[in-house]
């Protein structure tokens, strides 16, 4: 079951429903311990790989390489540029870039028609349930998107 509750947005002054994160985060130890109960290999060697995939995410990345995992979606750099841009392609230099982002895209399938028919991490059976607690922080700025780092979360 996931929840949502009401938020008045700033920017246009309507309501909108907003997905709410219950709980602590799962951490690496027991997604290994899940895996492990589904699969043959050990709960030891399954927190191995996983903690050792960050890593190989970031060299193939480093390299200029998009990276799918079959099943979860596609991992890919975006780069944060400097100041408002330059005036000419000639005065475009890596100097300009002062980060890196990485972007996320969830693996999905497609009907004959090229349509979206299933989004992988998504379940097509999600139920929505109104979240009746408090929330331990709340936003109203304007959008429920992947960046958004004050999402409430629920303790």
């Amino acid at each position: 079951m996931a929840f949502f509750k009401k938020v008045k947005k700033k920017i246009n002054g309507l309501w909108y429903p907003q997905s709410v994160t219950v709980g602590k985060p799962v951490h690496t130890n027991e997604v290994a311990d899940r895996l492990a109960q589904i699969s043959t290999v050990s709960p030891a060697d399954t927190y191995a790989v996983l903690k050792g995939l960050g890593g190989v995410l970031g060299d193939y990345m480093a390299q200029g390489r998009t990276v799918k995992l079959d099943g979860i979606g596609t991992f890919y750099y975006t780069s944060i540029a400097n100041g408002q841009g330059v005036d000419s392609p000639d005065k475009v230099k890596a100097t300009l870039i002062t980060g890196a982002r990485v972007r996320f895209i969830p693996e999905t399938s497609r009907t004959a028609s090229n349509k979206v028919a299933t989004r992988s991490l998504v379940s097509n059976n999600i139920f929505w349930e109104e979240w009746g607690g408090k929330s331990s922080s709340s936003t109203g700025d304007g959008g429920d998107n992947a960046d958004d780092d004050d999402r409430p979360v629920i303790e």
